[in-house]
């Protein structure tokens, strides 16, 4: 009902400009003259006056209303011109935009109507021109002009917001008038054109906590002491409508998620009072005991506690830490507990909040105390010393079973069980130590020697004699006190030498001294010669009282002829009680030097050989010696290697390694056609070896010559025949030459096996039968097929 009151009110206020429009034509009409000769002259090309009628357009701009749904097309106005007398000649052009398919003009009366609904947010206005021609040429009576159709805005549109949903937060407790957050809302209507676009902002959920201004849109808080631990999140509808929020106006709405944010305004609470815990004595320092939890509503850190120890008889033995991430205080031990010492301990804690907000002080205080009660459980104990370590001290080389110190162990429970006590072996590995296991008295075994170990470190293990598991350990270090039982003696092995020339009272060499004993029984050293050689001609001793000495010449005129070595003895003694000492040897040697004292020679035979020839002369005589002496061993190497034979062979007869003979075995069949033991020398296996490196003593006859043998000789008479000949005769070749035995024999078996005849001699063998054997035996059928078949061939 309410759009349509407003549609009449609309259709009524165009009618009314339409007739204010059509009193303004009438009125134009009147004022305007008709098109007239009269008017501004101008001339032509060809000297014609051409005269420029005033144009006679009844003329305004247009509306047309937005969304129009009537059955017929909108009137939109009517154009006509002066010139138009009625009787039809005239005809009406419209061009431009939407025209002749939005807006359509009749060409006799100029009627303009729209034909389409029209949408203002779409577009809101439209240029069109108009023309009058005539109808029967086309020729234009008037110039083309333009005009513009306005689209009339109607409250087609509601308000929309910019978001769906909006969020937004804000503190706790806030003051009233708080702002939250401003939502914004806009309308596609035309803003300058009646109240279509006026928006007013109203909440339709959220009262009474939030309020909304209602031409901003700012959302504020309307309550005091709004509690987040209450209520958290709150949803809020936003409306906007237009028309100025009256009647008939449209609207739109938006939904507000308001979170309240924490502040700390709650202090830390227990839930009990007290808190019960139990802990074994045999507890380490650092195990946890328990834990306590102070409730805090608030979150984040306005919600964070610390937890402490402010009193108790506790507080020595327990410490109390935070757990951030359970917000929990944790309960842990201090110090070792002794279940027979004291049975319960009691602590007061105090949870307090990290961060306490200055606005929210008069809500404290913001923490809170609860008691912790303790108690501890008995264990089984292992066996405790007095003492955590011991240190004892014994002399070195005091005899075996010597008492070096006790060690002591009890059971600290209320049972108080026998200890028994042993040495860890594995510190003890010489065994220089044996304890009593009854009492704990440590006594040695061997001599200890304070020089090779001077702290021997120890372990004892002390055990309940009825509970093998329970043990405990504590170190013993064991000192050997030194005893005077080193003697000093040189701190290396000194050597002197002393030049020829050396002046009296020069001192040459300083010499210090080593005591294996500790510094009470060492330094300071005494250095002396001794009685028997006090008054030496040759030398003399300094002590330096610096534990060094210094060994002086007391005498010139040194000659390495007459003597290059001297030995002087030193008597070295130490501070200790007893007094030790020792007697060193020093060796001197005499030695050539030039006249600054810088030493040449210390031989007495470089010294001789320096009166014919320098050093550098007998190092060339070596060196040509060497040289002769490779070159003759050079020449023997090479003549004896020319004489040795081109070819060498391993302690082999030549005769079976190359054996030229022409003899053809009886086939595969005839297995002693020959043997090649036969070749072998016969006195060798008898045991002669006739010498072939000698001259025989006796001459021979000379060598007959050859005889054939006959056709009954057989090969091996004969082989051996021409052996002893060969080995016999000294005109005949060398015992280790290739013999040739051209001999073949005669009446063979077998008979010959050669195939060089088989093509040119008839044979009584028959070879047909290859011929049945197959295409891999074809070359071997026609080499020995029959005469017929190999003339056919040919």
């Amino acid at each position: 009902p309410k759009m349509k009151e407003d549609n009449c009110l609309h259709a009524a206020l165009i009618c009314l400009g339409m007739l204010y429009y059509s009193h303004a034509v009438a009125t134009e009409k009147l004022n305007h003259a008709r098109p007239s000769l009269h008017g501004h002259h101008e001339k032509g090309k060809e000297g014609q006056v051409l005269h420029r009628s005033k144009r006679g357009w009844v003329w305004n701009q247009f509306f047309v209303i937005e969304e129009y749904t009537g059955p017929d097309p909108v009137l939109v106005g009517r154009l006509h011109s002066d010139i138009d007398s009625g009787d039809g000649n005239i005809k009406y052009i419209l061009s431009g935009e939407g025209a002749g398919i939005i807006f359509v003009i009749d060409d006799k009366s100029g009627n303009i109507h729209a034909t389409k609904t029209l949408d203002r947010e779409e577009r809101a206005q439209y240029t069109l021109t108009a023309q009058a021609v005539d109808r029967n040429t086309n020729r234009p009576l008037e110039p083309p002009s333009e005009f513009i159709v306005k689209v009339q805005d109607i409250n087609d549109n509601p308000p929309e917001f910019l978001h769906e949903n909006y969020h937004a937060n804000v503190p706790e407790r806030s003051n009233v008038g708080t702002s939250v957050i401003q939502v914004t809302a806009s309308d596609a209507d035309d803003p300058t054109y009646g109240n279509s676009a006026k928006l007013v902002y109203s909440i339709l959920e959220g009262q009474p906590y939030f309020s909304v201004e209602a031409q901003t849109g700012i959302i504020r808080t309307a309550l005091p002491n709004m509690d987040r631990e209450a209520k958290e999140e709150y949803h809020v509808v936003i409306q906007a409508k237009d028309m100025g929020g009256h009647m008939g106006g449209l609207s739109g709405t938006t939904k507000v998620t308001i979170t309240l944010t924490d502040v700390n305004d709650n202090p830390p609470k227990f839930p009990q009072s007290v808190y019960q815990m139990s802990v074994s004595e045999a507890a380490v320092p650092g195990e946890e005991v328990g834990r306590v939890k102070a409730k805090d509503p608030d979150i984040g850190e306005n919600g964070l506690v610390a937890y402490s120890v402010i009193d108790g008889d506790g507080m020595d033995m327990f410490e109390i830490t935070t757990d951030y991430e359970t917000q929990e205080g944790v309960v842990k031990l201090k110090k070792v507990l002794d279940f027979e010492t004291k049975k319960s301990y009691s602590l007061k804690v105090e949870a307090a909040n990290v961060h306490i907000d200055p606005k929210f002080i008069s809500n404290g205080p913001f923490k809170d105390t609860v008691t912790v009660k303790i108690s501890v459980e008995d264990a089984d104990e292992p066996p405790v010393f007095l003492k955590p370590s011991y240190i004892f001290e014994v002399q070195e080389n005091a005899a075996s079973g010597t008492v070096v110190g006790k060690v002591h162990a009890k059971d600290p429970d209320a049972a108080n069980s026998a200890i028994r006590y042993s040495i860890d072996r594995h510190t003890d590995l010489e065994r220089y130590f044996i304890i009593n296991a009854e009492d704990g008295n440590i006594k040695t075994i061997k001599a200890l020697d304070r020089e090779e170990i001077a702290w021997h470190n120890i372990s004892v293990f002390a055990v309940e004699v009825h509970k093998q598991h329970q043990e405990a350990k504590v170190p013993v270090a064991i000192k050997v006190v030194d005893v005077n039982d080193n003697a000093p003696k040189f701190a290396a092995a000194y050597e002197a030498f002393v030049c020829e020339n050396a002046r009296s009272n020069q001192q040459f060499i300083t010499i210090s001294a080593d005591d294996k004993d500790d510094s009470a029984n060492g330094p300071r050293f005494i250095f002396s010669l001794p009685p028997e050689i006090i008054h030496n001609p040759n030398f003399t001793l300094r002590d330096n009282r610096d534990n060094t000495a210094s060994v002086l010449v007391r005498r010139e005129g040194f000659s390495r002829q007459k003597q290059d070595l001297y030995l002087l003895p030193i008597v070295i003694s130490d501070g200790g009680l007893p007094p030790m000492s020792s007697t060193n040897t020093l060796t001197i040697r005499v030695c050539g030097c030039d006249s600054n004292g810088s030493l040449l020679s210390c031989n007495a035979e470089a010294y001789i050989l320096n009166a014919g020839l320098s050093t550098g002369a007998l190092i060339a005589i070596l060196a040509c010696i060497v040289i002769l002496l490779v070159i003759v061993v050079l020449f023997v190497t090479l003549k004896r290697q020319k004489k040795e034979p081109l070819i060498v062979f391993e302690e082999e007869d030549v005769r079976e390694n190359i054996i030229t003979y022409d003899d053809e075995g009886g086939g595969e069949e005839d297995t002693e056609a020959f043997d090649i033991a036969t070749l072998q020398n016969p006195d060798g296996i008898n045991g002669f070896i006739p010498r072939k490196d000698i001259k025989p003593e006796y001459q021979y006859m000379p060598r007959p010559g050859l005889r054939p043998a006959p056709n009954s000789v057989d090969v091996d008479d004969f082989i051996n025949t021409r052996i002893q000949e060969a080995d016999n005769d000294p005109t005949a070749p060398p015992y280790d030459s290739i013999q040739i035995y051209g001999y073949e024999g005669r009446g063979s078996v077998a008979g010959s096996l050669s195939s060089l005849e088989s093509a040119t001699t008839d044979s009584d063998l028959d070879y047909d039968y290859l011929q049945n054997w197959g295409p891999r035996f074809k070359k071997l059928a026609d080499l020995y097929g029959s005469k017929d078949t190999f003339d056919d061939d040919s």
